[in-house]
C-alpha cells in the first residue's frame, strides 16, 4: 500500500514530515530513478534514494523512545557553534535512521525531554492541534496572588499571541529552601510547546521564574529513579500510550522486545531503591 512520500520516510527517524517536504521540493529524494516533487507517493519496496542514498524502508521495525532527565547547562541542538553540551551527546547510537527531540528545553530548563526514531510520532507530539499536555514544576520570584493566577489560566496576550496556562496549583514551600518568603514553587499545565512559553508567561504578570523542571510530557512522566543526565528506553506499553495520545496506530513489538522490556522493568526496579528525586 503506497503512502505519501514524507510520511513513509518520517516512519523511518530521517525527520519530521515538515523537514523532509522540505526535501522533496529541494530535489534532495528520488523514487525509482525519477526525482520526487511534493505529493508523490511510495511503497516500501520501492527504491528510494536520499541524496544518492538508499534508503530501507523497513516497516516492522518498533519505534525507539528515548526518556531522558535533562540538566540545566545543555542546549537541545544537536551541535553548538559555542561548544556547550548538547542534549544529544551521550544518546546511544544507532545503525539507521536518527534520533529526533520531541520539542526542546531552553539551557535553564531541566526535566523530562523525550527522542524518538518515528519522525510522525514526534511531529504530532509536537503540533498544536493534538494539545498534548506538558506540565511543569516551576518556582517562582515574587508575589503570587489570586488574581494573577485567574489572569495566566484565562488567557495573557504574548508577543505571539494568546496564552495561557489549564491549570496552576501552588504546592507547599519546601523546608530546606533558602528563600523561602520570596520563592514559590507551582505546579503548572499547558498544551503547546512555543518558545520560552512559561518563562513569559510567569514574566508577564512582573514576577520571575528561577527554577523550572519539565516532569511529564503526554502520558509519559518523569520517573524518581532516572537521575540527571541519565535516559531509558521506553516500554511497549509507554510507547503505545503515546501512539494513541495522537490518533496514531500504535505499532506491533516484536516478542523479542517485549522480552527486554520485563528484563529492563526489573533492572529499574532495583535501581529505584535508595535514589531519591533528583
Amino acid at each position: 500500500m503506497s503512502e505519501k512520500l514524507q510520511k513513509l520516510l518520517a516512519t523511518v527517524g530521517l525527520g519530521s514530515r515538515r523537514e523532509l517536504e522540505k526535501w522533496i521540493s529541494a530535489g534532495r529524494v528520488s523514487v525509482n530513478g525519477s526525482t520526487a516533487k511534493l505529493g508523490d507517493r511510495a511503497e516500501t519496496d520501492d527504491r528510494i534514494l536520499v541524496d544518492g542514498r538508499p534508503i530501507k524502508i523497513v516497516t516492522d521495525d518498533s519505534p525507539r523512545v528515548l526518556m531522558y532527565s535533562k540538566p540545566e547547562g545543555e542546549v537541545s541542538t544537536t551541535t553548538d557553534p559555542e561548544g556547550r553540551p548538547t542534549v544529544f551527546d551521550g544518546l546511544p547510537r544507532l545503525s539507521r535512521g536518527r534520533w529526533i527531540a520531541i520539542g526542546r528545553l531552553d539551557i535553564n530548563t531541566s526535566g523530562l525531554l523525550l527522542f524518538t526514531t518515528h519522525g510522525e510520532l514526534a511531529n504530532r507530539l509536537m503540533h498544536p492541534s493534538y494539545e498534548v499536555k506538558r506540565e511543569y514544576m516551576v518556582r517562582i520570584h515574587g508575589e503570587v496572588n489570586e488574581a494573577m493566577i485567574a489572569r495566566l489560566t484565562e488567557g495573557v496576550i504574548l508577543e505571539d499571541g494568546v496564552a495561557k496556562f489549564q491549570t496552576v496549583k501552588a504546592q507547599h514551600a519546601r523546608s530546606n529552601d533558602e528563600h523561602i518568603s520570596s520563592n514559590q514553587w507551582f505546579r503548572v499545565i499547558l498544551a503547546e510547546g512555543r518558545t520560552r512559553e512559561v518563562r513569559r508567561l510567569w514574566e508577564s504578570q512582573g514576577v520571575e521564574v528561577n527554577r523550572l523542571k519539565r516532569i511529564s510530557y503526554g502520558p509519559i512522566e518523569l520517573p524518581s529513579f532516572v537521575r540527571r543526565s541519565e535516559f531509558i528506553e521506553l516500554d511497549p506499553k509507554q510507547v503505545i500510550s503515546l501512539f494513541r495520545a495522537v490518533s496514531l496506530k500504535p505499532p506491533k513489538f516484536s516478542e523479542k522486545s517485549v522480552l527486554k522490556d520485563i528484563r529492563e522493568r526489573k533492572e529499574k526496579k532495583l535501581r529505584a531503591r535508595g535514589n531519591p528525586y533528583k
